[in-house]
């Protein structure tokens, strides 16, 4: 008997030549939809049939696509050479995978007894499922079959069984590639709610233990495979990430508008598989705890809030509940019992509700507040229960203008999240922050509302002030807490733009905060907001760095407030005032300089930290007492820090004049210019004590600060100041320069010359 064979491999070509191999060798050619995908697998079964000569004991299986005949345009090849232990498989295996090889397509082949299949089935469900998609390509069909049929007994007799580590592997992916209808560029085949999920329903729909596949799963189905299809055909080769440049392109091949609404059409397909897939796993696990319960009596019912009760692992309506007329808070309370259990809503308790509790009157009884307030404060429980509620239309009823937030895209780099979940997912956060300020409740409702005015024309902080107004007033906040949602949604971004665009130690940035804040309360508020936001966005939004700037802003603004005083600069830092010159400090993420007073050093010390791939997140410069003085915030530009002791070295020679050094930085910095959109040069007049604020909006680019600085010095602007703020693509740096606000000839010759360097 031969060895088993387990393997994949795409073979002497490239993803490129799989096409090649569809149009010459196969003989069809790509398209998108039903009609392609099965001319596709009978080409490739056409052509798999000439490979393996008829023989008695031996037979050529397809799993995978091939098996369901859902072939995508450049998708993978799925292959089980099955035998009864006739000898020279090996020679025949190999006579088989090679021409596949050959021709370029990526191969995942197995050699197996019927046995063997078994065996390995039995021990790894993943495989189990695939044997559910077997299907005879050509060679022995009784072999074939005896294989399918017991595969498929066998699922049928043990998949209550198996579900539990089913279950366990598939969380487990989700977490890895996250929810397929809530994330900007997500993967179609692994993420939850995408065509790998279809698959266990299908399995599950199998074993018998219920109706997975229903009409609406079938067409959501169907349209993610055509979104694949078209996915390939638009990149030209294999690939299931929708991202965010090729969105476009597959809409157009989709005869969708735009982008956008393949988005939302992709969202609502998976969102239709997710929650199929959690009513079956639910219907798993209660036929699983039914019969664990035989003998036992009845499922425990145990009451979880007034109307509402635990019954089976679910929460449903009390008796008393379903048989009085509801009151209009009661989807609500249900939710938040949800939300505060983390539990399931039943789906007939779900329907139900959603049929028959009437609707909020305005203003909303205090007691749906309260169950606003503790469903959004409920932490990890928020999201599922929102979710559910938000499948059976009971958020619509709450607020009416989700419908028009659910599934919208974000184009900032920086998202992860369509608008609806990010919403969500900021609430969620702003739970954690909850104790740090004096009303939790407004902190909860302000982050579910604070980007409502997304997908509207215009500034969204101040789009979005009146239809978060309206949401507290229809929800029975009193004036003055209405006022305050508004001033959040409008101020949420201060604290970052600031932070990291804006000197901390000028007092005039100090007071521009406070005048806007107004007091601590809502400058609390406004610091827990800001975290909660950028958590619920991405990884890209926050850093360490702007944690402590914002933390810093806070701080001074706070004594501002309390105290009415403006808080001084901070001093120099006494290391640089002393000893010899030049004087080099690498501490952590600081960099601090000092030298013989001079123009053009911040320029030098930027180049020098270019040339070492560290970005310069903020920078200061100064003279005190004859000494030139730089002092910056650092970041490693590709995660690895750069060596310390030629950092030193080449600082100490570039600063002392070493023209050798200037001449490497120039030469280093001009060979990373990079592209982008058009550059932009904005003025602030009176954002400074003592200068004025060149603000610069441009693409990101190594050595882009160096560049600049130098730029602004050879115009003969005096930088004192810097700020640097990166988002995603591109960045926003603010450049203080020391003096009055200069004419506009002035103006137009420092423009031409920043322009010029970027």
């Amino acid at each position: 008997m031969t060895s088993l064979i387990k393997g994949n491999a795409s073979g002497h070509a490239g993803d490129g030549d799989a096409g090649r191999l569809i149009n010459e060798v196969v003989g069809v050619p790509g398209g998108i939809g039903e009609p392609a995908r099965l001319a596709r697998a009978a080409a490739y079964d056409d052509f798999l049939r000439g490979l393996l000569p008829m023989q008695e004991g031996v037979a050529l299986l397809a799993v995978g696509g091939l098996g369901r005949r859902q072939c995508a345009p450049y998708g993978d090849l799925d292959l089980v050479l099955l035998h009864a232990g006739v000898p020279g498989t090996d020679e025949l295996a190999a006579a088989v995978w090679y021409p596949i090889w050959d021709a370029g397509l990526r191969l995942d082949h197995s050699v197996r007894t019927v046995a063997e299949a078994l065996s390995v089935a039995q021990d790894d469900v993943k495989v189990a499922l695939g044997l559910l998609d077997a299907r005879l390509v050509a060679g022995d069909p009784a072999l074939a079959d005896a294989l399918i049929r017991t595969a498929a007994d066998h699922w049928r007799r043990t998949a209550v069984r198996q579900l539990p580590g089913l279950r366990e592997v598939t969380a487990a992916r989700w977490q890895a590639h996250g929810e397929l209808a809530f994330l900007l560029e997500g993967d179609l085949k692994e993420a939850a709610g995408g065509l790998r999920d279809v698959g266990l329903l299908r399995a599950i729909s199998a074993a018998g233990i219920t109706d997975a596949l229903r009409p609406a799963v079938r067409a959501a189905h169907l349209r993610l495979l055509d979104t694949r299809d078209a996915l390939h055909q638009q990149v030209g080769r294999r690939v299931d990430r929708l991202v965010a440049q090729e969105r476009d392109g597959v809409a157009a091949l989709l005869a969708l508008e735009d982008g956008d609404a393949l988005l939302r059409r992709v969202a609502g397909d998976a969102r239709t598989v997710s929650h199929a897939l959690d009513d079956v796993f639910r219907a798993a696990d209660r036929l699983r705890s039914g019969r664990s319960r035989r003998g036992n009596g009845r499922p425990v019912r145990r009451p979880v809030a007034r109307d509402v009760v635990e019954h089976d692992g679910e929460l449903v309506l009390a008796r008393t509940a379903i048989g009085a007329r509801p009151d209009p808070s009661l989807s609500l309370r249900v939710a938040a019992a949800a939300a505060a259990t983390r539990l399931p809503i039943a789906r007939a308790t779900c329907e139900w509700l959603a049929a028959y509790c009437p609707p909020l009157p305005a203003p909303w009884p205090a007691e749906a507040r309260a169950a606003l307030t503790t469903l959004l404060g409920a932490g990890p429980g928020l999201v599922p229960a929102w979710e559910t509620c938000d499948r059976y239309g009971l958020v619509d009823g709450w607020l009416p203008e989700w419908a028009r937030l659910r599934s919208l895209p974000q184009h900032n780099p920086v998202h992860r999240y369509t608008l609806d979940r990010h919403l969500v997912q900021t609430a969620h956060e702003a739970s954690r922050h909850s104790r740090e300020v004096d009303r939790p409740d407004l902190l909860l409702l302000g982050a579910l509302l604070h980007d409502i005015g997304k997908g509207m024309p215009g500034d969204h902080s101040t789009v979005g002030v009146p239809l978060a107004e309206a949401v507290a007033t229809r929800i029975g906040l009193p004036t003055g807490e209405v006022e305050l949602i508004g001033t959040l949604v409008r101020l949420h971004l201060l604290l970052p733009d600031v932070a990291t665009r804006r000197d901390l130690a000028d007092p005039v940035t100090i007071a521009s905060v406070a005048d806007a804040v107004g007091d601590t309360g809502t400058l609390d508020l406004l610091h827990a907001l800001v975290r909660a936001d950028a958590a619920a966005t991405g990884p890209a939004a926050w850093s360490d760095w702007k944690g402590r700037l914002v933390a810093e802003l806070v701080a001074r603004v706070r004594t501002a407030l309390d105290t009415g005083v403006l808080p001084e600069p901070p001093a120099p830092d006494p290391a640089l005032l002393a000893g010899p010159l030049p004087v080099v400090h690498l501490t952590g993420d600081r960099v601090a300089v000092a030298a013989a007073d001079r123009r053009g050093l911040l320029a030098t010390v930027a180049g020098c930290l270019a040339l070492h791939r560290l970005e310069v997140i903020s920078a200061d410069a100064s003279a005190v007492d004859g000494r030139a003085l730089v002092e910056c915030r650092v970041q490693p530009r590709y995660g690895l820090p750069p060596d310390p002791v030629p950092l030193r070295a080449d600082l100490r020679r570039a600063v002392a004049g070493d023209v050798s050094v200037t001449q490497r930085l120039r030469g280093r910095a001009l060979a990373a210019r990079g592209g982008g959109a058009a550059p932009r040069v904005v003025w602030h007049r009176e954002a400074a004590t003592d200068a004025v604020l060149l603000e610069l909006r441009a693409a990101d680019a190594a050595g882009l600060l160096y560049r600049v600085t130098c730029a602004l010095d050879e115009a003969g602007a005096l930088v004192r100041a810097a700020r640097i703020s990166t988002l995603g693509a591109d960045v926003v740096d603010a450049f203080y320069l020391v003096g009055g606000w200069p004419d506009d000839a002035t103006r137009a010759r420092l423009e031409t010359a920043v322009l010029a360097a970027v």
